[in-house]
């Protein structure tokens, strides 16, 4: 597949600053794509905890900002502010990412990474901003060092399997599929499996189109990206621009509902 390395919108207004607190993001179903969001925060004194949340199950599959208590400890006694400041880094790549300047978000989160170190092993964001701009090789090497730290993490397997489809082929992809445990929403069950072992997208989003919206919503993310890996454009345009036009895809504040948006925008994908 052809991306461009840097296809964006242009952005008018600059991100609205964050606290530098140890946060806990919780995904909410309230703000719009490609603007500024609001992030709940909880403050600690120990860990910073990005959650991803699943609220129909009530499931939550933990997204960390990896700030270890003894190392936390050594800040404290050092003076370090370095850990805030990639904490606030994240943050900042993670508004860019929404608002569609994917270049700008990878740019701080190397910034993140940069000051601390630890958190390049939890940070899926930028696998995800780095798919964008067709550095697989990168993308799938963070996808493979989360998943060595979560390996529970269904979709930064098959994020892995994204990228490595693309620089090798589905086969080899599939050879290379990072095994996680179980995931317990039921629609991410049947993504993995279709990407493990094969499968049929159209069987898999029809499966849900009667379903909860964030299922559908996910169901036809997952088709779509099925068939792209496939290299078969017109089928993924059809379920990626079906999952952002749903209802899930334009009023959540989940993480992936503005990459529905951001997929879509990179490659230059309106509705017919």
């Amino acid at each position: 597949m052809g991306m461009a390395p840097n296809l964006k919108p242009t952005i008018s207004k600059s991100p609205t600053p964050f606290p530098t607190s140890s946060p806990f993001s919780f995904k909410t179903q309230n703000s719009s794509l490609f603007s500024n969001t609001v992030t709940s925060t909880i403050h600690t004194h120990k860990t910073s905890f990005p959650l991803r949340i699943c609220t129909n199950l009530q499931f939550f599959s933990t997204r960390r900002l990896f700030l270890p208590s003894v190392s936390g400890i050594w800040d404290a006694i050092t003076g370090s502010n370095n850990p805030r400041e990639a904490v606030a880094a994240i943050r900042r790549g993670m508004v860019l990412f929404r608002q569609g300047d994917v270049a700008g978000s990878v740019a701080e989160f190397d910034k993140a990474i940069e000051l601390d170190p630890r958190q390049k092993a939890y940070l899926w964001q930028r696998g995800l901003s780095l798919y964008y701009l067709d550095r697989f090789e990168e993308g799938a090497e963070q996808f493979r060092i989360d998943v060595a730290q979560n390996p529970n993490d269904t979709e930064e397997s098959i994020w892995c399997f994204l990228c490595e489809a693309q620089l090798y082929g589905v086969k080899e992809a599939r050879e290379r599929f990072l095994e996680v445990g179980r995931d317990p929403r039921p629609v991410m069950r049947e993504a993995y499996n279709m990407f493990k072992d094969g499968g049929d997208p159209e069987k898999l989003a029809d499966a849900f189109k009667n379903g909860r919206d964030n299922d559908y919503f996910y169901a036809s993310l997952y088709a779509g990206l099925y068939y792209e890996a496939q290299k078969k454009p017109d089928e993924a345009k059809a379920h990626i621009l079906a999952a952002y036009q749903s209802s899930y895809g334009q009023r959540s504040d989940d993480y992936m509902a503005s990459l529905a948006k951001v997929h879509c925008v990179c490659r230059n994908w309106e509705s017919d």
